[in-house]
């Protein structure tokens, strides 16, 4: 049976999109707890997941590493555990920049 171009452009459904931004602020949130440092809201944490997705792929990649524990939602695979080792990552990468441009402030 052969693929159509109509069935390689499936596009998501919203309640698919709302899923998967739930998982990703999920993953970002537990990445900023490991990590021990809170970089802003539920908006962020999402955006934190999903960067913290890319990273932890990319490492497995680089490293050869299987995607384990991974949640096809709408046909998209989204790796749960490289999200969260990523949003990690990515956080003490951010609070490290912070406190070396910023410093810390006593008040």
């Amino acid at each position: 049976m052969e693929i159509t171009t109509a069935q390689k452009l499936r596009f998501m459904t919203i309640v698919e999109i709302l899923v998967l931004l739930l998982i990703a602020a999920v993953c970002g949130g537990i990445g900023q707890s490991l990590a021990g440092y809170d970089l802003g809201g539920c908006l962020v944490s999402i955006i934190v997941g999903f960067i913290g997705a890319y990273i932890g792929l990319w490492l497995a990649g680089k490293f050869g590493l299987p995607e384990f524990f991974t949640i096809n939602i709408g046909g998209k695979a989204f790796p749960i555990v490289w999200a969260i080792i990523g949003s990690a990552i990515f956080t003490l990468i951010v609070a490290l920049l912070r406190r070396a441009f910023v410093g810390t402030r006593r008040y």
